[in-house]
């Protein structure tokens, strides 16, 4: 139980640092074209409202599978 938690652990953790380091906070993925983003405040549109859920829930199953990793380990 505590190998499978530990490979969990290790494959969310990838996909969690790779959801985040997509999100580039200056410029974003529709930064491609020439439009102005003079606003902080933007609406999240397309693949980059999907990849904020995304991030949002691997950072919780990673925050659950610590918790079973802490548990089971005592």
């Amino acid at each position: 139980m505590t190998n499978f938690i530990n490979i969990a652990l290790i494959i969310t953790s990838v996909a969690l640092i790779v959801s985040v380091i997509l999100q580039n906070k200056g410029i974003g993925l529709g930064g491609l074209t020439n439009t102005d983003t003079g606003g902080v405040f933007s609406a999240r549109r397309g693949i980059e409202k999907t990849l904020f859920w995304v991030t949002i829930i691997l950072s919780a199953l990673f925050f659950i599978l610590t918790l079973a990793a802490v548990i089971i380990g005592k």
